[in-house]
């Protein structure tokens, strides 16, 4: 065997090697996505009833003076970006990170909470000032670490150190499709009564002890809900896309295979050929001397 077939070979089994190992995380990925759904689908009910309690509250109750709904002069901007501990993820990450940047103001003071190895490093190669990270993000994130996240990010805007909150994420839509969102978590905007629903308008809502305790109370979960709702989101953005990368990685991977078997039998076929040729020309050279 010539060393051009040779080298050939030793591709094709390389190439081989690659697509059993992006198979089978395409097969991980997508049992990671199933089981991701489902808990993204069992959390979104609670996250949006609470945001409907809360829009609720605020419209109702335009004479409440709370902190969380002080718009100030902002100064300094705090943004919670989720990404991704791992890459072979397709542009999972880089659509996000990339319209963070394009939406940033850099004449302010940007301060960072992030979520997942692959944003740290890329707002720290930037030199971005990164207050908190929370890396090795378990597939189902855990409770505790969201309200330390979100009593954290809470009290930088209660103490002034942030005038804005913002968590940024890839909001789910499909296997095949993942959308880079921006979401405004404080200052709360109160919703114009005008935008409730028609059957809402003639309605009154009497809170006890009191609109602004109730508030006072719901306003920490709806924070915890909204952070655990987008790191749900985000991780189950992350599987579909790591499974679409594989997937599409391990079609080309076939379809190299499939051009260097080509590519090989040819190679084979000229070197059979070309020893053929020389055993003839031998054996007619030995008629000639005889």
């Amino acid at each position: 065997m010539s060393n051009n077939t040779k080298e050939i070979k030793r591709r094709i089994r390389s190439v081989q090697n690659t697509e059993q190992i992006t198979r089978a995380m395409e097969m991980v990925a997508g049992a990671k996505l199933r089981k991701a759904q489902v808990q993204l689908e069992a959390s979104r009910p609670y996250g949006q009833h609470m945001r409907q309690v809360i829009k609720r509250i605020l419209a109702y109750s335009l004479q409440l003076d709370h902190q969380f709904l002080e718009e100030r002069e902002v100064k300094s901007s705090g943004y919670l970006v989720i990404t991704s501990d791992r890459g072979l993820c397709g542009g999972y990450n880089t659509n996000l990170l990339r319209k963070l940047l394009a939406e940033l103001d850099q004449e302010k003071d940007n301060q960072f909470f992030v979520v997942g190895r692959r944003g740290r490093d890329y707002l720290r190669r930037r030199g971005y000032n990164i207050v908190y990270e929370y890396l090795n993000v378990e597939d189902i994130p855990g409770w505790d670490r969201v309200q330390s996240l979100g009593k954290m990010a809470v009290q930088m805007f209660q103490d002034g150190i942030v005038d804005e909150l913002y968590v940024c994420y890839n909001h789910f839509i499909n296997a095949l499709q993942q959308k880079p969102v921006f979401q405004r978590l404080l200052p709360l905007t109160p919703p114009d009564p005008e935008e409730l629903p028609p059957a809402e308008e003639t309605l009154y809502f009497n809170y006890e002890p009191g609109a602004e305790e109730v508030l006072n109370r719901l306003l920490p979960r709806y924070i915890n809900s909204s952070i655990y709702s987008a790191l749900m989101e985000a991780k189950t953005s992350e599987h579909g896309a790591r499974r679409t990368a594989m997937n599409a990685a391990t079609k080309n991977a076939e379809e190299m295979i499939d051009r260097l078997t080509y590519t090989f039998n040819q190679a084979r076929q000229a070197s059979i050929t070309q020893e053929l040729l020389e055993i003839v020309n031998s054996a007619e050279a030995l008629k000639q001397e005889s």
